[in-house]
C-alpha cells in the first residue's frame, strides 16, 4: 500500500561546515599559564529557502575563552544543512526551521567545536546541550511581549 501523496514529510540532505574560523591571539604565552578560562558562547540560526521544498539552515556559534583576562582563543563557526520540507502546514515551518534543523545540526557544530579547540593545543572544550525549542518559544514570547509594550 502506498502512502498519500500529500502526507506531511521531512528529511535531511546534506550536513555540512560552512565557515570555521579559529584565533589563538594570545599565543604562545597562553600555553604557560594556569589554565582557568572564562567561555562565553553566542549562537543564532538563520534560514534561506531554496526552492519550493529546500531550505538552508545555518547554525552560527562564536565561542571566546579568556584565561588570565587575556583572550585565549575564539571560534566561528557556521554549521549548515540543507533540508527538504514536503505538504508542511506553514503555522509549523518556523518551528521546524527555528527549533528542530538546529538541534539537528548542534552535534556536528559540537564536534567541530571540541576538534578545533584540541588541534589549538588547547585543554578540552565540551558543549553543553542546548534545548532549541525552550529557546525558539522563549523567543516567541518575548517578541510577542515587545510587541504588546509597543
Amino acid at each position: 500500500m502506498s502512502e498519500p501523496q500529500n502526507q506531511p514529510s521531512f528529511s535531511i540532505q546534506k550536513v555540512y561546515l560552512k565557515d570555521l574560523s579559529f584565533e589563538a591571539p594570545s599565543s604562545p604565552a597562553a600555553f604557560n599559564q594556569d589554565w582557568a578560562p572564562e567561555a562565553n558562547m553566542e549562537m543564532n540560526t538563520s534560514f534561506e529557502k531554496l526552492d519550493d521544498t529546500h531550505y538552508e539552515v545555518i547554525l552560527k556559534m562564536t565561542i571566546s575563552a579568556k584565561n588570565q583576562s587575556e583572550t585565549a582563543f575564539i571560534i566561528e563557526i557556521k554549521q549548515a544543512g540543507i533540508f527538504a520540507f514536503q505538504n508542511i502546514p506553514a503555522d509549523q515551518m518556523d518551528p521546524l526551521l527555528m527549533a528542530y534543523c538546529p538541534n539537528a545540526l548542534f552535534p556536528y557544530a559540537r564536534d567541530v567545536v571540541a576538534s578545533t579547540v584540541f588541534r589549538g593545543s588547547f585543554p578540552e572544550l565540551n558543549l553543553s546541550p542546548v534545548n532549541f525549542d525552550a529557546l525558539y518559544w522563549q523567543s516567541k514570547q518575548q517578541n510577542a511581549a515587545n510587541q504588546t509594550v509597543n
